[in-house]
């Protein structure tokens, strides 16, 4: 099996693989990267030109991914000459392409933040005063992550201010951005679930995700005190996204529970996903190796939470320059704590590694893996409760 990129979500799909006998071969950004440290067969080279791209793929028997990033066209240039790509591209575009997903979510009567596609700062303007007035948040159509490419705009003049920038560093999206309400939620929250070839799909629990900075800093395994009719909505409409898009592997749906008891699709990723990492430790399959199964149309595992709670907290670069002088400290700390660090070097808001804790007590388990985190990023005492 091929993966493209070699980031830490393909670097943990290495751990699924080797217990299901599946050997990877990786198109890598550079050879010490995070998934390239740990997987033999890896060739270095740039995804986005496509005869470095189709040259790899030739040796695989199926193709599937660490990011999105990989040009469209370039993916379906591969299945044109026969490969099998998995998500089908045009299944990932919906996860590469904010404006064709909302279309597409839109068309499906699929509940979304009130939107628009625009490409002036008047037209901005014009949205705005459709919901209530400035702030509205603007996206990029493609490229971002992790708070990438996402800007709350305050007045017309900021929404002039970014799109002249947007022009000036150039783009695949033709200039058009999403622009979309802010909406007024309660909290984040992810339905992910896997869909095999066959149409068989595993569903999660509902998680909570609490975000930093745009960066995913926690996430609670299932979510605390979520209406089970919302849940149970919240896992139908991944499952019907998942159908209807005809996506094989990992679907994770991140959404808004408004402050009014509904629930909004805000995003879409076709891979295994940070909301899921708990899963590694806290469910009966996790989610890597249930994109292994999916992609390989084999029979997808039980997701079935193995404990009441699991809470995964990111270990963000801070102050500590090397991650194992944490460990004495934490592992006699708590040695039920699961610690995965990433290979990566620490630099001030990476992520660098996680941390998962699982229990009964939820407020027990939530501290010990913020304690965890905190003490690897630098830390010296108790991690406080906004983590």
């Amino acid at each position: 099996m091929g993966v493209v990129g070699a980031g830490q979500l393909a670097r943990m799909l290495q751990q699924a693989a080797i217990g299901l006998g599946v050997p990877l071969r990786l198109l890598a950004e550079a050879a010490d990267s995070s998934a390239a440290q740990v997987i033999v067969d890896t060739t270095v080279g740039d995804y986005t030109e496509l005869d470095v791209l189709a040259t790899w793929a030739k040796g695989n028997t199926v193709v599937t991914f660490d990011h999105e990033h990989v040009p469209t066209a370039h993916l379906q240039a591969l299945v044109a000459d026969g490969v099998t790509v998995r998500p089908a591209p045009h299944a990932l575009v919906h996860a590469q392409d904010k404006a064709v997903m909302r279309r597409r979510l839109s068309s499906l009567s699929i509940a979304c933040p009130r939107h628009a596609f625009v490409t002036t700062a008047a037209e901005v303007a014009a949205f705005a005063a459709t919901v209530g007035g400035f702030p509205v948040v603007m996206k990029r159509t493609r490229g971002g992550y992790d708070g990438k490419g996402v800007f709350v705009v305050r007045d017309e003049a900021e929404a002039a201010r970014l799109l002249m920038e947007a022009a000036d560093h150039g783009g695949n999206d033709n200039g058009q951005h999403l622009v979309e309400e802010r909406v007024a939620f309660r909290r984040e929250l992810s339905a992910l679930v896997a869909r095999a070839p066959s149409g068989q799909v595993a569903a999660y629990p509902v998680v909570e995700s609490r975000q930093r900075g745009g960066v995913c800093v926690e996430v609670t395994a299932p979510a605390a005190e979520l209406d089970p009719a919302l849940a149970v909505g919240a896992q139908q409409t991944a499952m019907r996204i998942a159908a209807e898009l005809d996506v094989t592997g990992v679907l994770a749906v991140e959404l808004f529970e408004t402050t009014d008891g509904r629930v909004l699709v805000n995003e879409l990723a076709m891979r295994p996903h940070n909301t899921g990492h708990w899963s590694i430790d806290g469910a009966v399959t996790s989610q890597f190796e249930n994109h292994l199964r999916a992609v390989l149309d084999l029979p997808l595992g039980d997701p079935t939470p193995r404990a009441r709670w699991s809470v995964m907290v990111n270990i963000l670069g801070g102050s500590a320059p090397t991650l194992f002088d944490g460990y004495p400290h934490v592992q006699a700390r708590d040695p039920r704590l699961r610690v995965h660090l990433y290979g990566k070097p620490v630099k001030p808001g990476r992520k660098v590694g996680h941390v998962t804790a699982y229990g009964d007590d939820l407020a027990d388990v939530r501290r010990r893996a913020r304690h965890a985190a905190a003490w690897f990023e630098g830390g010296d005492d108790e991690a406080d409760e906004e983590h």
